[in-house]
């Protein structure tokens, strides 16, 4: 399934690290980021949760919910939220339902290895729940603050 600018975002519901189960269209009413990263504690998924942490209250000030997604399961996100100080949820998305959703569980190659894994990838989704913009195959450096001019 692919998601299409302007159309509905996919619903999912998910395991969170604030101990509940999350689903998308409860943020209706707010701008959503949602981004998908693949694993946490590694150098570039703290970078970019670090960016969107130190940017946090500029997008709250915009009413705008960050939810990050990637594999782990709800106690390492639970780990990494509190080493980081993350102040948004981070969600458990283990058998990578909400992943193929949004069409980034993708075939990768690293040290001539291939394995199934995240692209990494942001969604601006709107206040009534549809897709506004997409960043695939992000790159760290430099897109929390394009994520945040793109809404502004």
């Amino acid at each position: 399934m692919t998601v299409k600018i302007g159309e509905q975002a996919p619903d999912f519901e998910l395991p969170s690290s604030n101990g509940e189960n999350v689903k998308l269209s409860q943020f209706k009413g707010k701008f959503v980021v949602l981004y998908f990263y693949p694993k946490d504690m590694t150098p570039g998924c703290t970078t970019q949760a670090c960016d969107f942490r130190d940017r946090y209250e500029e997008f709250q000030e915009l009413n705008v919910v960050i939810i990050g997604v990637s594999p782990d399961p709800v106690r390492q996100h639970q780990k990494f939220a509190e080493k980081h100080s993350l102040p948004f949820l981070l969600l458990a998305d283990e058998d990578h339902k909400a992943a193929e959703l949004y069409d980034v569980w993708k075939l990768k190659k690293n040290f001539g290895k291939e394995y199934m894994g995240i692209e990494r990838s942001t969604f601006l989704i709107d206040k009534e729940g549809k897709l506004l913009k997409e960043w695939r195959k992000v790159k760290v450096a430099g897109h929390v603050e394009e994520a945040l001019n793109e809404i502004k």
